[in-house]
């Protein structure tokens, strides 16, 4: 676990199983790294690939990743539910193990640099990694998201990149690079197809609305083909710590219940931290007193 680093990248293509393919192809070939989740979202027209490493190959990875995007996605016929301000939309490093978060950071502002000068490519820090205070919230870096970016990025000094051209690249739009803890993207499908509803939910949960802490959260029409539609309250739990699944599941099951409809399901995107699931475990049980360490894997791992 020494020196090992989670990168998170998203893309902005859940359409085409072929593109995610190609992607996760060139990270599982790349030596020295482990592909660990990949998964597509049609309706939010976006793809999330988990990997990991030391620091070195989790670059190279990344790397080949974002040049197979850049041929692959075209931000000029790009749609889709989630905000979004290039073909690679955010590559977040997420320290794991023995890693401090200096180095996460020291490794996406090094990355950003070498990502802008490969490929010509307009990158914005955020997070952890941020060099101006405004960018640390990534809903500030993606505000007007690719088409608001596009008109502004030559003309408006807050809106320049950290590193790279001040203008859009031709297919691949721009990055947000950055360094965080380890985030958990949760959905929570309702029982409706009241899109109003889910973005009422989300304004009354989502931190930045005076809601709950560590929580971002927006409200969407979720359409997949084949599958029916629900009004999606979509979130990111950015620290599962101050507030995790089970509140956050409670407090929009109360929402919901009170708007007069309920929730169907819950969607895990991608992975999560092990203490975040023994939580709800806990949770559900009524457990008193649990500890991670009564989880016999755990704690064989944890004496070996």
């Amino acid at each position: 676990m020494v020196s090992l680093i989670e990168c998170v990248p998203n893309f902005s293509d859940g359409r085409r199983q072929a593109v995610l393919d190609e992607i996760t192809t060139a990270i599982r070939e790349t030596e020295g790294v482990w592909l660990l989740d990949a998964s597509r979202d049609e309706s939010h027209n976006r793809s999330v690939v988990t990997f990991a490493g030391g620091p070195a190959p989790v670059v190279r990875a990344a790397t080949v990743a974002v040049g197979r995007a850049l041929e692959l996605i075209d931000m000029e016929h790009q749609t889709g539910a989630h905000p979004r301000i290039g073909a690679v939309d955010v590559i977040p490093f997420v320290p794991l193990g023995l890693t401090h978060m200096d180095d996460a950071v020291d490794l996406a502002r090094r990355f950003g640099e070498q990502l802008a000068r490969t490929f010509e490519l307009p990158v914005y820090l955020y997070g952890e990694a941020a060099l101006r205070p405004e960018r640390r919230r990534l809903a500030n870096v993606r505000r007007g998201q690719y088409e608001g970016l596009k008109e502004e990025i030559a003309t408006n000094p807050d809106r320049r990149p950290d590193f790279g051209p001040a203008r859009m690249h031709p297919r691949g739009g721009a990055v947000a690079v950055g360094a965080r803890k380890p985030l958990i993207a949760f959905n929570i499908n309702l029982a409706t197809t009241d899109v109003a509803i889910a973005r009422q939910i989300a304004v009354r949960v989502r931190e930045s609305s005076g809601g709950m802490p560590a929580i971002q959260a927006m409200g969407v029409l979720l359409e997949n083909p084949g599958q029916p539609a629900y009004a999606q309250v979509s979130m990111n739990l950015t620290d599962w710590q101050r507030t995790g699944i089970p509140a956050v599941v409670a407090e929009v099951r109360r929402l919901a219940r009170e708007a007069g409809t309920d929730i169907d399901h819950c969607e895990l995107i991608g992975l999560a931290p092990t203490g975040a699931l023994l939580e709800v475990t806990a949770d559900i049980l009524g457990l008193r007193g649990f500890d991670e360490n009564q989880a016999l894997e755990l704690r064989l791992a944890r004496e070996r």
